[in-house]
């Protein structure tokens, strides 16, 4: 036999090994299935496919040449799961074990390595074989050159590839240059897939024949062409980036890959330290019969376990040292349990910790009491001590079911915070955002037909509720480990369906990583000046009195302002206003809507009213409210976060709301003062500017305002311009304000008449605009119709980055309820859209103010802002580093764009 060098690319094999095995842990609690997978790999490599040299190739780092080519380039790659980082270093490991050479080097992927040591084996005369079936290699098949799939163990050749993409090898660069590649940002031509690209490529040849048909007009015109043309020097990017180098300096000579036989010790000893048995009999290690792969010892934890429709208890209470032992070596032996805890109240930064709920396994769970007023129980310094190891042990994975309020507490006994961690809330919030409640026991009844007890089973109602601690500990722990078990069921059911649904990522890069996120901005609170709150408090009360006295004497006499009931009356009976309607208990309506309609008619009183009630709400809401919710130990106000509420992905805030301050008004300003930075510090608010606008422009694929956005132009002159005919350069005030509620109602499916409203204009000339409006951008129009019909087919939309948002009421037979949520269903992609990158923005930022050096802390997020503290001499560092990280967190067609303040209040900061 001549040479033959085989190739493993073992980058790529971690990976789908891993996600193609169930999880497996050795006895230490450490995931091991991607590297059982590859020593099974390299075990049949060595027997089956005979070579005379091997050697696995890995990735060295994330930077390469080709950041500098485009520093876009993998940028937005997920970070690998949490249980699979342990496993790189010891893939190597057992690479070495094997004695096979283990080659990476820092500046250059893996497949530039393969290419080249391919290429030098080609010119001393040999073959080569790549383990391995990423698309990405297969441009060097051919003349000696072939392929081997490790998980299907079938070759790939010219053959495969040309009946897989309908090219030959040669040709797959300019394939790869045409279609690009999302998970490594490598932008190629929009709207051109596989099919697209191979019909390209056999008519006109290399993409610069195409791309030079297309931009002579030798190529027929059509949306394809456009494409082409407007995003040529993006194809020519990507050729660059996806051409492997075959000229790298090899880091080991060939010579030194011949394969050579492995030390018996060494590699047993590292077998069993993973506790791979069924490997070292295959290879007749330490005098073990050999078996075949089905009667392998080293088997998924999930063999092990019961069906997941074992029944519900009873479960164990764990009150003695040995239960507890005994609990800690099952968890250490599953790798991974789910954990739930019992409180004295809900608020999570403050609560007294009562118990702790464990699961292993469907039907397996035990809780632990800690603080019951009655019953056995063990020392809490004796539990945690036992606990925490488990808690912050990398190689063990904790489930909870809304990790972040199970963190708040567990910190606040003092317990260090888990990691890895899942969390089946936000597991199922990624897969179904929209569609239904992503509460435990909404989940257990939908998922596992299964009612948990309920907590007021167990604590009574009423005058009759006693606290937890005063639950009898058989009571509490028929309660509190069903929860976990629920939590476990819910993770084995649900995980494997974030893959199917292609929510992976979403949940993995986004909603998982972003809790250490929420609980580090919840921790830190921002502080707040309590005598101005008092200040304001009293301001808003005088403007209340005076206007009352204005209303007074319009009405002609005294009346209760906050008695619906009273106003109706004064509205409909004694003044006789038009447009009163009566609500279903016979009362006069007089909620906001009914007023801002008479408003509008210009009738002074209903005005004042709204003017009383708004002055009222932010009196109670804010200014009374926010002084009642100071920390006492740090005088700063801590809200707290909602990830999996609404649809669109958006977070929102509670206890307080901090999201509904208004903004655009002298009393939201107000409000914003009293929010101030600590002392020495600065606040430091960082905005995305018109980002649903942006959106609108990528998503819609709409020339005209990528072009604006792209020159930095005035965007509402520019629509005003556009569809009314009139130049830029001074165009009046109210023509530009009329051609902003435009552009921003359409994200909002704004109507005729509400665009007449709200501009005080009549319907038609209302509706004369809008036609106008989708004359000028037809691409709208399309989108809008398009994404309802999508919606009214799969019953959701998606955003940008693959989240998918639910519209129930897509289908209702109600037009009113059909409107509204076709309305949601062309905002969502925008509104979702821009919480996707404001969340990727948030995961980044902490790595990013480390690694810089700075001490800036995130306090808020408020829909498309983020308010900081720092330093007072960093601030400007800080604002920098803001906007830096928010304009770069998604690729989009139009810049982002981050307008950053600096101030000792919030007010002067946005």
């Amino acid at each position: 036999m001549g040479q033959r060098l085989v190739l493993v690319d073992g980058s790529g094999f971690i990976f789908r090994a891993f996600h193609a095995l169930p999880p497996m842990t050795r006895e230490d609690g450490t995931p091991v299935n991607a590297v059982f997978g590859f020593c099974n790999m390299l075990t049949r490599l060595l027997k089956e496919h005979t070579g005379t040299h091997l050697a696995v190739i890995f990735d060295a780092g994330r930077t390469t040449f080709r950041n500098a080519i485009d520093p876009r380039y993998k940028a937005h790659r997920p970070e690998p799961p949490e249980e699979l980082i342990p496993q790189f270093a010891l893939v190597r490991d057992a690479t070495r074990a094997f004695a096979v050479p283990a080659i990476e080097l820092d500046g250059f992927e893996a497949d530039d390595l393969i290419a080249s040591y391919a290429a030098a084996m080609k010119r001393q005369g040999g073959e080569v074989v790549i383990v391995s079936s990423d698309k990405d290699l297969m441009q060097l098949l051919g003349d000696g050159v072939s392929m081997l799939d490790p998980i299907k163990q079938t070759p790939i050749g010219p053959d495969e590839v040309m009946a897989k993409f309908g090219v030959v090898p040669g040709q797959m660069i300019e394939m790869q240059a045409l279609m690009g590649d999302s998970v490594d940002n490598v932008p190629g031509v929009p709207g051109i897939g596989p099919k697209g690209a191979a019909q390209l490529i056999g008519e006109y040849g290399t993409l610069e024949t195409i791309l030079e048909a297309a931009a002579s007009g030798a190529m027929k015109p059509s949306k394809r062409r456009d494409a082409l043309v407007a995003h040529a020097e993006d194809a020519r990017i990507s050729r660059k980036l996806v051409e492997l180098r075959c000229d790298v300096a090899l880091p080991a000579p060939i010579a030194d890959l011949a394969i050579t036989p492995h030390d018996d010790a060494v590699l047993q000893a590292f077998l069993d330290a993973q506790g791979f048995k069924s490997i070292k009999a295959r290879l007749g290690l330490n005098g073990l019969p050999r078996r075949t792969e089905a009667q392998a010892e080293a088997k998924p934890v999930a063999a092990h376990e019961p069906a997941p429709d074992a029944p519900f208890g009873p479960y164990e209470t764990i009150d003695s040292d040995s239960a507890l032992e005994t609990w800690i070596a099952a968890i250490r032996a599953v790798g991974r349990v789910a954990v739930d805890t019992e409180t004295a109240d809900l608020n999570s930064r403050r609560t007294r910790l009562i118990g702790i709920s464990l699961a292993i396994a469907p039907g397996r769970a035990a809780y632990i009491p800690l603080g019951h007023e009655l019953g056995e129980q063990l020392p809490r310094a004796r539990v945690y001590e036992a606990l925490a190891p488990v808690l912050n042990d990398p190689a063990i994975l904790k489930i909870f079911h809304n990790a972040k309020f199970d963190l708040h507490v567990l910190a606040g006994a003092g317990l260090p915070d888990a990691a890895p961690i899942d969390d089946t809330m936000l597991i199922s919030y990624a897969l179904e955002a929209g569609a239904h409640g992503h509460g435990m026991d909404e989940l257990s009844a939908l998922h596992l037909d299964h009612k948990p007890i309920a907590y007021d089973e167990v604590t009574g109602t009423g005058r009759n509720r006693i606290g937890f601690s005063a639950v009898p500990i058989d009571r509490a722990t028929a309660y509190a480990a069903e929860d976990a078990d629920v939590t476990l069921r819910l993770w084995l059911l649900l995980r494997p369906r974030l893959r199917e649904a292609r929510a992976l990522a979403l949940y993995e890069t986004l909603e998982r990583r972003l809790v250490p996120v929420l609980l580090g901005m919840e921790r830190a609170g921002v502080m707040v000046d309590r005598d101005d709150l008092i200040a304001m408090s009293a301001e808003f009360a005088r403007r209340m009195d005076e206007i009352q006295r204005d209303i007074e004497k319009l009405v002609g006499h005294a009346f209760n302002l906050g008695s619906p009931k009273q106003l109706g009356e004064i509205l409909f009976d004694e003044m006789k206003l038009p447009g009163g309607r009566r609500t279903k208990t016979g009362a006069w309506g007089t909620d906001a809507a009914v007023l801002e309609e008479l408003a509008e008619v210009g009738l002074e009183l209903p005005a004042r009213i709204l003017d009383w009630r708004q002055l009222q709400k932010l009196k109670s809401t804010y200014a009374d409210a926010l002084v009642g919710e100071i920390d006492v130990e740090d005088r700063r106000v801590h809200t707290s976060f909602a990830q999996a509420i609404a649809a669109t992905g958006r977070l929102s805030s509670n206890d307080p709301n901090l999201q509904n301050i208004p903004i655009r008004t002298a009393e939201g300003a107000r409000i914003r003062r009293a929010f101030i930075a600590a002392p020495g510090q600065s606040l430091i608010s960082a905005d995305y500017s018109q980002i649903e606008l942006r959106l609108l422009a990528h998503v819609a694929d709409i020339p005209a305002l990528k072009r604006s956005f792209g020159d930095g132009e005035d965007i509402h002159a520019r629509t005003a311009s556009e569809v009314f005919g009139v130049p830029m350069e001074g165009m009046d005030p109210l023509t530009r304000r009329r051609a902003k509620a435009i552009n921003f109602g359409i994200i909002y499916g704004i109507s005729a008449f509400g665009l007449a409203r709200q501009l005080g204009i009549e319907n038609g000339e209302a509706k004369r605009y809008i036609d106008a409006y989708f004359a000028r951008y037809p691409e709208i129009r399309r989108y809008m119709n398009e994404t309802r019909e999508f919606a009214r087919t799969h019953g959701y939309v998606t955003t940008p980055f693959g989240r998918r948002c639910y519209v129930p009421g897509i289908a209702d037979k109600n037009p009113a309820r059909r409107g509204y949520a076709e309305r949601q269903a062309i905002n969502a992609p925008l509104q979702g859209g821009a919480a996707d990158i404001i969340k990727r923005a948030m995961v980044r930022l902490p790595a990013a103010i480390a690694d810089a050096g700075l001490d800036a802390r995130l306090l808020l997020q408020v829909h498309d802002e983020l308010l900081f503290e720092a330093p007072r001499d960093q601030a400007e560092a800080v604002a920098q580093l803001a906007r830096e990280v928010m304009q770069n967190a998604a690729a989009l067609s139009v810049p982002l764009l981050v307008e950053a303040g600096i101030g000792p209040n919030w007010s002067d900061a946005h």
